[in-house]
């Protein structure tokens, strides 16, 4: 009597919890820590804030705060937000997101009233001069 030796192969379905489409912060952060293996609570201590904080975040419940944010790029490895900006304010808007930074804060670095900044960022008025070039 012959015999056979099979042997079937399949990958592991994903997790239920593994989101298809990115369309929050939380889904790239759950995505991106399922991806990679960690725990909610690894990439609480990566960000520095809390376990139930990344709960929430991937839950939806809540968004992390600005100043969180380049933590939570470089653990995404990537800018999760589209970065289709055109305009000298939708530029501005951007760098200030990407690196955690409030009108006030960015606005002492460039020496300008936050309501200057706010204006340039929602495109009623520009930079000029000596910081246009920077």
């Amino acid at each position: 009597m012959p015999c056979c030796y099979l042997t079937l192969r399949a990958r592991k379905p994903r997790n239920k919890a593994y989101p298809i489409n990115l369309k929050t912060l939380g889904d790239h952060i759950r995505k991106r820590r399922l991806d990679l293996g960690p725990h909610q609570k690894d990439v609480a201590a990566l960000v520095n804030t809390a376990t139930s904080t990344i709960t929430n975040w991937e839950k939806g419940r809540a968004t992390p705060r600005l100043y969180l944010l380049p933590k939570v790029v470089e653990f995404l490895s990537y800018f999760p937000f589209e970065s289709n900006a055109t305009t000298i304010g939708e530029k501005i808007k951007q760098y200030r997101i990407q690196n955690g930074l409030s009108f006030r804060k960015l606005a002492k670095e460039l020496g300008i009233d936050p309501g200057t900044l706010a204006r340039w960022e929602r495109g009623e008025s520009e930079p000029c001069g000596k910081l246009k070039s920077e």
